[in-house]
C-alpha cells in the first residue's frame, strides 16, 4: 500500500456522522440537512433532455481533450464572463475538460508537484479538504493559511515569510471560498501572481463558486481575469478550475475544467492521459448547453439571495452572522462549543450543521474553524426559512452555556 494513505485525515462527513451517533432527534420534526455543500435546486430542464439526447454517444471512447465544441464553448464562457483579451485563450491548448473540480483539483497536484526536496502546497485554512490530501499523496507538505476575522476571512498571505514562499510549489486559492464566501480582489490575485513568478510556484484557483454571489452588478474576479489585466496574458503559472455543480445544479453530471498556462495545460493533458478519465460524450454535449446559457444562472443566484435575505434577518437577534459576498455558506460564530451546538442542535431542533474544525487545522496561531459553524443554505426557501426559526428557537431556549 502507499504509506502516504495513513497521512489521509477522515473526511468532515465521516467526523460528523462520529459525533452524531447515537443522537435522537424530535420524532415530530422532519430532518433538515443543511451540512453538506450538495446543490438542490431543479436542474435545468433543457442540460437533462441534452444529456438524454446525446446517448447514441456511448457506442465511441471519449478524448481526454473532449470535443471542440466543448473546448470552445468553455472558451467562450471564460472570455466573456471574465473579460479576457480576445484570442487570449487558446480552446486547443488551454482548456481541458475534467469530470468536476473534485477530481482535478486532487490530479492536478500528483501533476505538478516534485516530491524530491521538501516541497510545500499552500492552501487556505479552512478549506476543501482535496488540496490537503491531494498534497499528501504527492508527497508535499501542506502548509495552512488562517483566514479569520482580522483578515475579512481571506488568507493571511502577507505573514507568509520567504523561506515558505521559496519551498512553496503549489498555492491552492478558493474564490469566493469555502467555508466563509470571502472574495479575493483583483490586486490580491495580482500580487500573488508576481509571488508566484519570484518564488517559481504554480497557482490553482478553485473558482466553483464563482457563479454564485449576492451583487448581480460585481461578479468576483478570477485569476485569469486578474492575469490578462496585468499584461499576463498567456496566463503563465496560472490555472483555474470550473465547474457546473454549483452555477447549473448538476452536481451529479460531474462537469467541469481546467484553463490556463498551455505548458501546465499539457502536461496535465498527458497524466489524464494514463489516468483514464476522459469525459462522456451525452456529458460534454449537456455541457455546451449548460456553459452556453446564463438565464438559468441569474435564476440560479436570485434564490440564494432570497434565502440569504430570509435566513439572516431571522438569525441576526441570536446569531453573529453576515450574509457573504459569494458561495452559499453561512459561517457563524457560534456562542458555545462548535461541536457541542451541532451535536445539541440535532437533539432539539432535528437541524444538522457541520462544526467549523471540521474544515481546518491546528496552526500555531490557532484552529480559525473552531467556535463557527458551516450552514449550507442548498435546501429550498421554505426549509432554509424552517430551519433558520428552529436555529434560533435553539439558541433562545438550550444554547445557554455548555
Amino acid at each position: 500500500m502507499n504509506p502516504d494513505l495513513a497521512r489521509l485525515q477522515p473526511y468532515p462527513f465521516e467526523r460528523l456522522g462520529k459525533l452524531l451517533a447515537g443522537v435522537t432527534p424530535p420524532a415530530g420534526l422532519a430532518p433538515i440537512h443543511l451540512s453538506i455543500g450538495e446543490p438542490r435546486h431543479p436542474t435545468p430542464g433543457f442540460i437533462a433532455e441534452a444529456l438524454i439526447e446525446h446517448l447514441h454517444g456511448l457506442s465511441h471512447y471519449p478524448a481526454t481533450r473532449g470535443s471542440e465544441a466543448l473546448r470552445v464553448a468553455i472558451t467562450d464562457w471564460l472570455g466573456q464572463r471574465f473579460r479576457l483579451p480576445p484570442g487570449s485563450l487558446d480552446p486547443a491548448r488551454q482548456v481541458l475538460p475534467v469530470n468536476g473540480t473534485r477530481e482535478a483539483l486532487f490530479a492536478i497536484a500528483q501533476c505538478l508537484v516534485d516530491r524530491t526536496g521538501k516541497p510545500l502546497v499552500m492552501m487556505p485554512n479552512p478549506f476543501y479538504q482535496i488540496y490537503e490530501g491531494a498534497a499528501l499523496l504527492a508527497g508535499a507538505e501542506p502548509y495552512f493559511i488562517n483566514t479569520g476575522a482580522e483578515s475579512g476571512y481571506l488568507p493571511a498571505f502577507d505573514a507568509i515569510d520567504a523561506a515558505a514562499w521559496d519551498r512553496c510549489q503549489l498555492l491552492y486559492l478558493c474564490s469566493p471560498g469555502n467555508p466563509t464566501g470571502a472574495v479575493i480582489d483583483v490586486a490580491t490575485l495580482q500580487a500573488l501572481i508576481e509571488r508566484a513568478e519570484r518564488h517559481d510556484f504554480v497557482i490553482v484557483a478553485d473558482e466553483c463558486y464563482s457563479e454564485i454571489y449576492r451583487d448581480e452588478n460585481a461578479p468576483p474576479p478570477g485569476l485569469l481575469q486578474a492575469a490578462a489585466a496585468m499584461g499576463n496574458d498567456s496566463y503563465c503559472r496560472c490555472l483555474v478550475v470550473h465547474s457546473l455543480s454549483k452555477r447549473s445544479n448538476v452536481p451529479g453530471l460531474r462537469s467541469g475544467f481546467v484553463a490556463g498556462d498551455a505548458g501546465l495545460i499539457d502536461g496535465f493533458f498527458r497524466y489524464r492521459t494514463y489516468h483514464g478519465c476522459a469525459m462522456p460524450p451525452a456529458t460534454q454535449d449537456a455541457s455546451i448547453r449548460a456553459w452556453r446559457d446564463e438565464q438559468h444562472v441569474v435564476e440560479n443566484r436570485r434564490l440564494y439571495r432570497e434565502k440569504f435575505t430570509a435566513v439572516t434577518d431571522i438569525l441576526s437577534p441570536v446569531l453573529e452572522v453576515t450574509a457573504p459576498p459569494g458561495a452559499f455558506y453561512l459561517w457563524p460564530r457560534t456562542p458555545i462549543d462548535d461541536e457541542s451546538f451541532s451535536r445539541r442542535l440535532l437533539e432539539a431542533q432535528n437541524v444538522v450543521v457541520l462544526p467549523g474544525r471540521y474544515l481546518s487545522r491546528d496552526t500555531a496561531t490557532g484552529n480559525p474553524g473552531r467556535g463557527h459553524v458551516r450552514i449550507a443554505l442548498v435546501a429550498s426557501v421554505d426549509e432554509c426559512i424552517e430551519a433558520a426559526w428552529r436555529i434560533r428557537a435553539f439558541l433562545e431556549t438550550s444554547a445557554s452555556g455548555e
